[in-house]
């Protein structure tokens, strides 16, 4: 005699019988109670929780915004000059982003800094940024100021 995987005791069991006279202990309501809405056929009540203030509900809006994005901080020259004839940026210090964090200049959730071309810069400045437009590089060297680009 060879035994196999599913001759298991639950192979023997007859299905229940609902609505088969009121011997059988499902009869005439067959398990579902009286009236009501769930006791018709047909009936699902979607992500019903009794009154309790259902999950979709209980969870935060997420929408299209990715929550993986990396939160890139733009600078553009003319605002670094403006800092800097405000004297809130010392020209002997190196910006990075750090520094622009302390100052509150940049947003602290930033992990990225880019340096953007617009407008003109005077003073001779040392950057360090993750990113830097072509523009912003040119009129960094041209005035003698140096930009590091972090890998």
């Amino acid at each position: 005699m060879t035994t196999f995987l599913n001759n298991r005791e639950k192979m023997n069991k007859s299905k229940i019988r609902v609505g088969r006279g009121i011997g059988s202990g499902k009869g005439k309501t067959s398990g579902r109670g009286v009236k009501g809405q769930k006791s018709r056929s047909g009936v699902a009540i979607k992500s019903f929780e009794g009154g309790q203030m259902p999950l979709y509900r209980r969870l935060p809006k997420r929408g299209f915004n990715p929550i993986s994005t990396k939160q890139v901080a733009t600078l553009n020259l003319d605002k670094i000059q403006s800092f800097i004839d405000k004297k809130k940026i010392n020209l002997n210090d190196t910006l990075n982003s750090d520094l622009l964090k302390k100052l509150k200049i940049i947003n602290k959730n930033s992990t990225k800094l880019k340096i953007l071309g617009t407008g003109e810069i005077k003073s001779k400045v040392n950057i360090q940024a993750n990113l830097a437009s072509k523009s912003a590089v040119e009129k960094l060297e041209k005035i003698g100021g140096s930009i590091q680009l972090k890998k």
